[in-house]
């Protein structure tokens, strides 16, 4: 009895290891450098937590037509957050597992300084980036895995 006791724990937790592992598989298919099919934008996608972060690391135009500066986070509500640079800024925000390559959460947008709920779907070497307003007005921007 205690030996089927024992067996029936280490099954527990080794189901509980794989799902574990599952997740953070789904999350390391996402992670790598992604840019955005317009070349626009290009952004570093990595694990944390429960899901996936995604950080600005490169920029089409990376230096700012207004005063020949690099460009900043100038449209952010937050006056005090206006100065910081747009390259290293985290614009996938508590992205988490929804699924078989997907996620959920949140995607801050520099060039109008708000935020709106995001969709991310993996579709082989292409990332598809939904964001939302109210749940209704959509965009999608696809993003092509650069390694």
């Amino acid at each position: 009895m205690e030996k089927l006791a024992r067996f029936a724990a280490a099954a527990v937790m080794a189901s509980g290891l794989s799902a574990v592992s599952a997740k953070a598989g789904l999350a390391s298919d996402a992670a790598g450098v992604w840019a955005m099919s317009n070349g626009k934008v290009t952004v570093r996608v990595s694990s944390c937590g429960n899901g996936i972060c995604g950080t600005i690391i490169g920029l089409k135009e990376p230096i700012s037509k207004i005063d020949g500066k690099p460009k900043i986070d100038r449209e952010n509500p937050n006056p005090s957050l206006r100065g910081r640079p747009l390259i290293g800024l985290s614009i996938l925000l508590d992205m988490k597992s929804a699924g078989d390559s997907q996620w959920k959460g949140a995607i801050y947008n520099p060039d109008d300084g708000n935020v709106y709920s995001a969709t991310v779907k993996l579709q082989g070497n292409a990332m598809k980036v939904q964001g939302c307003v109210v749940g209704v007005l959509c965009k999608t921007n696809t993003f092509l895995r650069v390694n």
